[in-house]
């Protein structure tokens, strides 16, 4: 241990070292050694949630603060949503906006500026799986 920055611990430069493989493998059997050794269950909901949603926002809020604008937002997260099916991208539903709807069509009937409907942002997209590949269709909102 002596032949490392214990303040530089997390540094690139230790990525390929004999105390990064043996921490690595002590971190990798974490949950199951803590489930088992100490019935500790699901130590997913609190740091790796907290810290991972911290990183995104980070690397989010660089570019679209930045240069690219809201192409930081498509390229560096609704693309990869997209791409690997993940159920958030049709988020209305889910965001409970359905229920907003229902409120809006009840005070300005036909009129009403919906998060559901046929032109709304959750059928934006069309994705087919096809052969483990993904092909995404950006259909045209009138």
């Amino acid at each position: 241990m002596t032949a490392y920055d214990r303040n530089n611990l997390m540094d690139a430069e230790y990525d390929d070292s004999e105390l990064c493989h043996r921490g690595d493998e002590k971190i990798r059997t974490f949950q199951v050694d803590s489930a088992r050794d100490a019935g500790v269950f699901h130590h997913l909901i609190t740091l790796p949630t907290y810290h991972t949603t911290a990183l995104h926002m980070n690397d989010l809020t660089e570019g679209y603060f930045g240069e690219e604008g809201m192409l930081a937002y498509v390229k560096g997260v609704q693309r990869k949503e997209i791409r690997k099916g993940v159920s958030c991208v049709k988020h209305q539903r889910m965001a409970g906006s359905d229920l907003g709807d229902d409120h809006k069509t009840f005070f300005a009937g036909d009129k009403a500026l919906k998060a559901g409907g046929d032109n709304n942002t959750s059928n934006q997209f069309e994705v087919n799986y096809i052969n483990n590949s993904v092909e995404e269709k950006l259909s045209l909102v009138s």
